[in-house]
């Protein structure tokens, strides 16, 4: 293998419905059928992608934008967020009633027992609400942790936690990440390791959590359905994730 492909989740690998397409599905198989790698960069944690993983035969990915890196079932890059400034964060974000909800490789817990933001924007992933676990953090590595508050309500946590990085990804939710944490840092942990060229290494996605990533490989994708900041940053633009979007684009870059 001589080339290897990264594909983001959300609006990219799945449509609008959380669905993956089957002109998608069968693109990836056709890619690895061409010699060529295949794996997944996402803002996702991993247990959040299981069922995705087995359906398109994937054990390598970025997950957490970054800060847990799987190479065949194998981690190989860990970036947990400081428990000290995580500490201060809960403090900040209790006071002004913005739920946290922090998350390992295994699962996440809420710091409230329930609030609609979180309702809201988890079920745009099509998950639950999770249980309240406020001291969660405390004696396990939290690798991402989303705050929910209403745009612009970030602001104070960008000036008073230069520690950590911050992306919105809905109208009520914001990850947050160690600084400096992306997908692009994940994905040069994952190439190094395999020893491939940064020219060989391609990637699709969508999001502001993409940017990164689309920058730093050898050929950045966006999606037709993907943010404007994403489109100026790609090398081309492919269609809409449900008009055929990973098709199209692999065709283009003559992968498959």
């Amino acid at each position: 293998m001589n080339k290897i492909v990264f594909f983001d989740i959300d609006g990219t690998l799945l449509d609008h419905e959380k669905k993956l397409p089957s002109s998608t599905k069968k693109a990836i198989q056709t890619l690895k059928e061409n010699g060529v790698f295949v794996a997944i960069a996402t803002g996702r944690a991993p247990f959040m992608f299981t069922s995705l993983k087995k359906e398109l035969d994937i054990d390598s990915y970025v997950s957490f934008n970054g800060q847990y890196v799987v190479f065949e079932n194998e981690a190989i890059y860990k970036n947990p967020l400081n428990k000290t400034e995580l500490k201060r964060f809960l403090q900040e974000t209790t006071a002004k009633d913005h739920p946290l909800i922090f998350m390992n490789e295994l699962t996440m817990k809420s710091t409230t027992q329930f609030h609609p933001y979180i309702e809201t924007s988890l079920g745009s992933l099509l998950f639950p609400h999770p249980e309240e676990d406020k001291n969660f953090y405390v004696d396990k590595e939290i690798y991402q942790s989303l705050l929910f508050c209403k745009e612009g309500e970030e602001q104070f946590y960008f000036d008073h936690f230069p520690e950590f990085d911050f992306i919105r990804w809905h109208p009520y939710s914001v990850d947050v990440l160690p600084k400096g944490g992306s997908k692009a840092e994940g994905i040069k942990q994952m190439i190094d390791r395999l020893g491939f060229d940064l020219k060989d290494v391609y990637a699709f996605g969508d999001g502001l959590n993409d940017l990164e990533m689309l920058k730093a490989v050898g050929t950045g994708v966006a999606m037709g359905n993907g943010v404007p900041e994403a489109k100026a940053l790609a090398n081309i633009v492919t269609t809409d994730v449900s008009k055929d979007g990973i098709w199209n684009g692999l065709k283009e870059l003559k992968l498959i």
